[in-house]
């Protein structure tokens, strides 16, 4: 049976756990590997280093992770670090990409350029190739979602019994 967690990225930045049916030894690694699925349904994003390091955790554990909503900025670095055939998406999966940024003195945004290429670079070619028919990596945001993503990644299947979403 496979277990799942969902994150929801709340307007002050801060990840909130907002269901949670993946039992808590998953964390603190006595489940077996391949048992858990993540859920992202909405995240906009935030620092690059916090979601590299969630992305390789998931991705040691052998973790599935659904995409059900938006995943933006940061977010999206889970298209390089969790293995492609882990990866699925729902009919409201969306995911945004844009230049990534610095709090400037004044909050506002300041681009910065080595980390947007860092971004980049760790995508998949098929992924960079969407991105760079589609104008780079910009202050405007593009968004990757429908048939153009479902080319790319697998839909998820329905669990019958609730409705969800499952990896297949």
């Amino acid at each position: 049976m496979r277990k799942a967690m969902e994150f929801d990225r709340s307007d002050d930045g801060q990840m909130r756990l907002v269901r949670v049916t993946l039992v808590a030894a998953f964390m603190l690694g006595s489940m077996q590997s391949g048992h858990a699925a993540v859920r992202i349904v909405f995240d906009q994003g935030g620092r690059i280093g916090n979601y590299v390091d969630r992305f390789k955790l998931l991705r040691d554990f052998g973790a599935s992770v659904i995409i059900d909503g938006i995943c933006a900025g940061a977010c999206t670095l889970v298209l390089a670090y969790i293995p492609h055939d882990s990866i699925c998406v729902t009919p409201r999966a969306v995911f945004g990409f844009r230049v990534a940024d610095n709090p400037g003195p004044d909050g506002k945004a300041i681009p910065n350029p080595e980390a947007t290429q860092m971004l980049y670079d760790r995508y998949p070619a098929a992924v960079r190739q969407w991105i760079t028919r589609h104008g780079g990596m910009t202050a405007r945001t593009i968004y990757l979602r429908g048939r153009q993503l479902q080319v790319l990644y697998r839909p998820c299947t329905t669990d019958v019994e609730g409705g969800r979403s499952q990896p297949r």
